[in-house]
């Protein structure tokens, strides 16, 4: 354009534009750039730049869509769907690179390019593990029954945990294929690329960038983190809701993570090109996390997203919970118990970000040991071994008998009935309860084994066949119907659910005439053993002393197996408050002394808890030194303040002594 343009400079007012040779035209007299005219790279034949006909050519400008702050009122969904909207109108943020009324030829599918991979990776994993924690959310309200407010709660959690790990920053990708590279230590030579992968990138050692950045998104966010988010808001729902029932949840298939894969394949559809990865790939797990791991990160993720305050655990439910699962009285131990937990608040009720740290629930319980060991006055007194030597018998279990009190009264000392009169201050709490130690013990004693809390499908094969085929083999299916193989399967089903109508012996034996001979002589066998069996045990002398014995052996012998040593009850008792218990270290290891009426407690407590026996123990260690401080330093405080006149305690100069008290 040697002429230039006849275009008005709008800022000297002069007629005349000359083009800069980089796009732009300049004023002839004062060197302004002219606004909105741009060239275009055409042919000066096919058009001219004019006043008139610049609006044509002028280049669209896109608009910038500001992301909007994610607020607590905005769905998971929506806030996804926005964000890929936003992605798909901005594309590159450069624009169209060659003016739209140009005829040219349709095209054919845009080859992906570098950016497209590692974006619908990284969008389509984080959505899945979305998915993943709306199942389990919606399961948690409709079969567990837990409040609704979570489905509100998880939101603003899950969207600012994914903001503080900083995946979707625009230097993620390349970070995560520097760091693949950096990896192999020395000279190596790169891997042959395959055919079927040629168009894909690759890094410089020839792994597929595909890969690469789904082990860095599974890294940082991996499939686990749905339990602990979902844990995560029950806590601050104060759900009584344990790590421990969302592992056993998780392992009985009714909390959707080992099969979920299969509605996440639904609702977020097939494998792209950009992401060719499967969902049974990508968000199938093979393994389940531990119930202290999930306590742990829980606390760090809270710690990871900032200003999130977390709440104590909810004793009175968890507690409440726990007591009736050891068909304890409830409205006699938890009113102790909470004013204890109150008076103490211990900071072991706070989820902690330290994996070593002994879990909540073990705290909970130590609470109510103490409160079970006042109230019932267990200190190492021998009721359980009492009772081995009289019939307890518990009616409608509720009301309970306790014969032959004389035969009590025979093995327990002259100083163990001062004894009675020791636990006067609680005699009244126990017989509201109707129950008293002797009974506690005895009840924790035949109900240890029932404790054990197994899992649903392990109790009937049709269940573990329904749980094997939802859970463990979940989406696995024929690649073709074979209807003889679906007859197999319904014949031998309904012999199994007929299986009273039939014996093995008949659908077993071959020969007919062996079919009742056999269990017949068998059967004849069996009874002849237990014929000659009942004079042996009856023959024994002294059977309740050998009764006892018997029992005090196996006790011995599983206290043993828990490194515990035996104690035989107190006899010469010189004081009658608390009973404390210590640990000692000998042969390198520690060794916990303790008698049986509290050993009997602790394993009932641990079992309930599913914890080791000895971390129980700690745990009420623990809390027992912590209400020891807390004591001293009260009688440090009483002390420091100014004597009353009308004080009796004071003018009289006695100590307070609150490990007396009926705290």
């Amino acid at each position: 354009m040697a002429n230039g343009l006849g275009s008005e400079c709008i800022v000297c007012g002069h007629v005349g534009m000359d083009d800069g040779s980089d796009g732009f035209f300049y004023c002839q007299r004062c060197g302004a750039q002219a606004d909105g005219i741009r060239d275009t790279a055409v042919d000066q034949d096919e058009m001219l730049l004019t006043k008139e006909n610049i609006g044509s050519v002028v280049q669209r400008r896109v608009s910038v869509v500001k992301p909007e702050p994610i607020t607590q009122s905005q769905p998971l969904s929506q806030f996804w769907e926005t964000l890929m909207a936003e992605d798909a109108e901005a594309g590159d943020g450069v624009g169209p690179t060659k003016p739209a009324d140009f005829g040219s030829e349709p095209e054919g599918p845009k080859p992906l390019g570098y950016e497209d991979y590692y974006s619908e990776i990284r969008m389509r994993y984080v959505m899945g593990v979305q998915i993943m924690i709306e199942l389990q959310v919606k399961a948690l309200v409709e079969e567990f029954n837990v409040c609704p407010i979570i489905v509100g709660m998880i939101e603003p959690v899950w969207l600012r945990f994914v903001a503080s790990t900083k995946l979707f920053s625009d230097d993620w990708a390349d970070e995560a294929i520097n760091e693949s590279e950096s990896q192999v230590q020395g000279v190596t030579e790169g891997v042959g690329v395959r055919a079927e992968h040629k168009s894909e990138p690759h890094n410089l050692l020839g792994k597929r960038s595909v890969m690469i950045w789904y082990q860095s998104v599974s890294k940082t966010i991996p499939l686990y983190y749905s339990l602990i988010i979902s844990f995560l808001a029950c806590h601050l729902a104060r759900e009584p809701i344990l790590s421990t029932d969302i592992v056993k949840w998780t392992l009985d298939g009714k909390l959707p993570y080992f099969a979920a894969f299969v509605e996440i394949d639904k609702k977020i559809g097939s494998p792209t090109k950009a992401c060719p990865l499967s969902s049974s790939r990508m968000f199938r797990p093979t393994q389940a996390i531990s119930m202290q791991k999930l306590e742990s990160l829980a606390a760090s993720i809270a710690q990871e997203i900032g200003g999130l305050e977390l709440p104590p655990v909810n004793f009175y439910a968890i507690a409440s919970r726990y007591l009736k699962q050891l068909s304890l009285p409830v409205n006699i131990i938890l009113p102790h118990a909470c004013r204890i937990y109150e008076w103490s608040m211990p900071p072991e009720l706070w989820l902690s970000a330290n994996e070593f740290r002994l879990p909540t629930r073990a705290f909970i319980l130590s609470i109510l040991i103490v409160s079970i060991r006042i109230l019932y006055n267990i200190h190492g007194f021998g009721k359980w071994e009492m009772s081995l030597s009289c019939a307890v018998k518990r009616k409608d279990g509720k009301k309970s008998q306790v014969n032959n009190d004389d035969e009590l009264s025979q093995h327990s000392s002259s100083q163990s009935d001062v004894d009675d009169s020791a636990a006067e201050p609680y005699s009244k709490r126990s017989e509201q309860s109707n129950f008293d130690a002797t009974e506690i013990l005895v009840l924790l004693h035949s109900k240890y084994n029932e404790l054990f809390d197994t899992s649903d499908h392990g109790k009937d094969l049709k269940e573990y066949l329904k749980y094997c085929k939802d859970v463990v083999f979940a989406g696995v299916e024929l690649s073709y119907e074979d209807q003889e193989e679906d007859k197999i399967i319904e014949d031998l089903w309904k012999c199994y659910e007929n299986k009273k109508d039939h014996k093995p012996s008949e659908l077993c034996s071959l020969s007919p005439s062996s079919l009742h001979k056999r269990p017949r002589d068998h059967s004849q066998s069996q009874k002849n053993k237990t014929k000659t069996k009942k004079p042996k045990d009856e023959i024994t002398p002294d059977s309740k002393d050998s009764h006892k014995d018997r029992e005090i052996r196996r006790m011995k012998s599983n206290m043993e197996e828990n490194k515990f040593c035996y104690i035989p009850p107190r006899k010469r008792v010189k004081r009658h408050d608390y009973l404390h218990y210590t640990r000692k270290k000998g042969d390198g290891a520690y060794v916990y002394a303790a008698h049986a009426d509290y050993y009997i407690l602790l394993r009932s407590c641990a079992r309930v808890a599913q914890l080791d026996i000895r971390s129980m123990h700690a745990a009420v260690l623990s809390f027992k030194r912590r209400l020891v401080w807390l004591e001293k330093n009260i009688q440090h405080s009483l002390k420091q303040l100014p004597c009353n006149e009308d004080c009796q305690l004071c003018h009289d100069g006695n100590a307070i002594n609150l490990s007396k008290l009926n705290l």
